[in-house]
């Protein structure tokens, strides 16, 4: 396995955001793809990071191979690559590890042992979803970082054109409208009410893939899951499904 990524954010900016919400991740890397599919302790979230081969300059796959590595250890290595920097890794299975090489105005070589972790199949929902939201990201991120001044959860809506959403405290409150227009596309299937409740504090650590994409895409129903999508167009995806929160709460 030798794989050369030229642009690093393409893995740095990912593994920043599955980290926030787990610690250990397996990687199975095929002739099309690196993906990870992975589910935080609380089994609240679930995330699904696709990284293509046509997002490398060289991406050379004997055969598929699934390897576990803990992501403070990953992330605390690829932290290491500035944007300018080529990004190689190399299986070594004689010293069961994962060799790094960061390519720049130096050449730095890091060997990361590789973990044994349960092997649990994530197998991956298939949702239906009545309510699409595709918006740029610094609108929703703007958007949740109000409602957290206010509320420890927010409720998704979608009224005619507009995506709503609403937080609130025993003393105060937050309403944030976004409307349909040329950057906002608002759809729903619906002719019943949609609204959901999720947690902020979650919320708040997806978000972070608004650094891999202008554009997010959500997705939701009436008190259903919730699916956030970042994408680049031939390169990579990556997708958060978060449970909704109880409507006691």
């Amino acid at each position: 396995m030798k794989l050369t990524l030229s642009e690093p954010r393409l893995l740095v900016e990912p593994i920043s955001v599955i980290s926030e919400l787990v610690n250990e991740v397996q990687l199975k890397i095929d002739k099309e793809k690196i993906e990870i599919a992975a589910i935080d302790p609380a089994n609240a979230a679930m995330l699904v990071f696709k990284l293509l081969n046509s997002a490398f300059t060289d991406y050379t796959i004997e055969k598929p191979v699934t390897i576990a590595l803990s992501l403070d250890s990953l992330k605390a290595v690829l932290r290491r690559a500035k944007p300018s920097d080529v990004l190689k890794m190399e299986l070594d299975k004689d010293k069961n590890r994962l060799k790094i090489q960061i390519k720049g105005e130096s050449t730095r070589t890091f060997n990361l042992a590789l973990i044994d972790i349960e092997e649990k199949q994530q197998k991956i929902p298939d949702l239906k979803f009545s309510a699409k939201v595709e918006t740029p990201t610094a609108i929703f991120e703007e958007a949740i970082s109000d409602m957290d001044v206010v509320g420890e959860s927010v409720a998704f809506c979608i009224d005619k054109n507009k995506f709503i959403m609403e937080a609130e405290s025993n003393l105060n409150d937050a309403r944030a409208e976004i409307d349909s227009d040329k950057e906002t596309t608002v759809n729903c299937n619906s002719t019943d009410a949609v609204k959901s409740k999720y947690s902020l504090e979650y919320l708040k650590k997806i978000v972070k893939g608004g650094k891999l994409s202008k554009k997010v895409t959500i997705q939701f129903g009436n008190e259903y899951p919730l699916k956030i999508s970042y994408t680049v167009k031939d390169k990579l995806s990556l997708e958060t499904i978060l449970a909704p929160r109880v409507q006691t709460d």
